[in-house]
């Protein structure tokens, strides 16, 4: 069932966004060579809790950890762990802050290090993915306008965009309708309304866009061992046009 939000609703899922952006923005600093992923699930697992939140990822399904850490080929749901990362390792933090019943999720790409051209244009496409399926998200317009938005951009580039992982409605719970694929048809789909709430997150691969899966039944890869980057808002959509919940500053 879709939920339709209210102002008031929506006001506190910003604040919850609001808090895991800042953290996102502070996180920055503390990835470097050496660091590792179970470093960096419990620096955003000190601040979510410091703050009053609930770090809503713990407990998911038996999911143990506050976020998922994916390195180089994993598309998502990397178990943080105390493998240090190397210089040029590109990894994905992505992490749902439950904040006095307000949820918010937002994953960001980071890179360790050194960058190479490869990394630069990966990232620098998906995150544009991002905006253009932003830019749809409008009311009157469908859910296929989103992934065409995002598919056309990023398939012009020479690059790929996951399909077995797509993007979602949020709140109350984590994971709700409608389903937000970023590819498909412009004008098919569900209508979007006034008060929805969802996350766009495209995952963008240097190669195929096809996906396997590690034994621990969570972590997913690219089929091709290629890179794979990601970006992820929560929004709103409103009258006055999308509402980023999740935004960084400088954005």
């Amino acid at each position: 069932m879709i939920t339709l939000k209210s102002t008031r609703e929506i006001d506190a899922m910003d604040e919850s966004g609001s808090l895991l952006a800042s953290i996102h923005e502070a996180v920055r600093d503390f990835i470097k060579p050496g660091v590792t992923g179970a470093q960096i699930d419990q620096f955003f697992q000190d601040r979510i809790e410091a703050a009053g939140a609930i770090p809503e990822q713990i407990g998911f399904e038996g999911y143990e950890y506050a976020t998922c850490v994916s390195v180089n080929d994993e598309i998502c749901h990397g178990f943080p762990d105390d493998k240090p990362l190397k210089n040029g390792d590109l990894i994905k933090v992505d992490t749902v802050v439950n904040l006095h019943g307000a949820m918010s999720d937002s994953c960001w790409s980071y890179v360790v290090g050194e960058s190479t051209p490869e990394i630069d244009h990966l990232m620098d496409v998906t995150k544009k993915a991002l905006y253009k399926g932003i830019e749809q998200a409008q009311v009157g317009n469908r859910i296929g306008d989103i992934g065409h938005a995002i598919q056309t951009y990023v398939e012009g580039e020479g690059l790929s965009v996951v399909r077995e992982f797509i993007g979602h409605g949020i709140g109350p719970t984590m994971h709700e309708a409608p389903s937000v694929p970023h590819y498909g048809e412009a004008g098919k789909g569900l209508r979007l309304k006034e008060g929805m709430v969802i996350t766009i997150e495209p995952m963008v691969n240097t190669g195929t866009w096809k996906a396997k899966m590690d034994d621990n039944g969570w972590t997913a890869r690219t089929e091709d061992g290629g890179l794979s980057c990601q970006y992820e808002h929560s929004l709103a959509i409103t009258k006055e046009g999308p509402r980023i919940l999740t935004k960084q500053k400088g954005e």
